[in-house]
């Protein structure tokens, strides 16, 4: 998605992959820094140990805990710092690693767009309580939900992130375990669908999906999951995590170029990619 974006921006780089250990990752950053990236994507389990190897972190960083996108930066003439992008010529010799987060809003847009979810006055239902369903779990609350239900294999995790927003967002009122009735929303966080054997992420004897409004799985390979068919089936509105992955790299783009991206053309690539042909 991101190299078909910067064709039709006109940009003269390339978006590369990189197989980075953690144990090489403040060297890999510092590389990139030193080679003139504009910036970089980090994915698990890299972005939470990034949030220490930013020489700045944006609030939106600060906020969700995670550092997934980096933007090099240095001082221009007027003593602003500015990306790399923004200089034509020479680049001055000092350097900085600015970090971003740009998965939570991803999660709200996609929301919104692809299943005219808002979030605020809903109750959700989050499946999953590592690095993506704290984050999902957090926006959400922020985003003004009033009630969250957190459910998670191992009780204790969804434990520290309802106390985690008991203290940062008193108004939403947070459970650990399945709600008594429907929801507006039910999320998968979890990595149970990636398999064509993996069980439902969900005890459908503690929680029916009917009356259920909508449905996202942060899957998108399959296309749809054990887990969205389920859904689709209970008469829920359903969404995999493509928009999610579309939304996140649109917002770095943006942070690198100071561009709109282009999100029609980045989408077509994505579905290309992962699918294979339109779904």
């Amino acid at each position: 998605m991101h190299n078909a974006a910067i064709a039709a921006l006109g940009l003269n780089w390339r978006y590369l992959a990189f197989e980075v250990s953690p144990n090489d990752l403040r060297a890999a950053i510092e590389g990139a820094k030193a080679m003139r990236f504009v910036g970089l994507n980090l994915t698990v389990p890299h972005k939470l140990l990034a949030m220490e190897m930013m020489d700045v972190l944006d609030e939106s960083a600060r906020t969700w805990g995670a550092v997934n996108t980096v933007r090099f930066e240095a001082k221009y003439r007027d003593g602003d710092w500015k990306a790399l992008s923004h200089f034509s010529g020479d680049v001055p010799e000092r350097i900085r690693a600015h970090g971003f987060n740009t998965d939570a809003d991803a999660i709200a847009r996609s929301l919104g767009e692809d299943l005219q979810i808002e979030i605020a006055g809903d109750r959700i239902l989050l499946l999953g309580a590592g690095g993506a369903g704290r984050v999902a779990a957090l926006k959400f609350a922020q985003a003004g939900a009033r009630e969250l239900f957190l459910v998670n294999r191992t009780r204790s995790k969804a434990e520290e992130i309802a106390a985690e927003i008991t203290q940062l967002y008193p108004k939403c009122n947070v459970n650990v375990g399945y709600p008594a009735g429907p929801v507006d929303l039910v999320v998968n966080a979890t990595s149970l669908g990636l398999k064509r054997e993996d069980a439902l992420p969900f005890d459908p004897r503690a929680f029916p999906l009917s009356g259920t409004r909508a449905a996202l799985d942060m899957i998108y390979r399959p296309a749809e999951t054990p887990f969205l068919k389920a859904a689709k089936a209970a008469g829920c509105r359903t969404a995999n995590g493509l928009g999610m992955l579309l939304y996140q790299g649109a917002k770095a783009l943006e942070l690198w170029s100071g561009k709109n991206p282009p999100i029609g053309i980045m989408r077509e690539a994505l579905v290309k990619n992962i699918y294979g042909s339109a779904i």
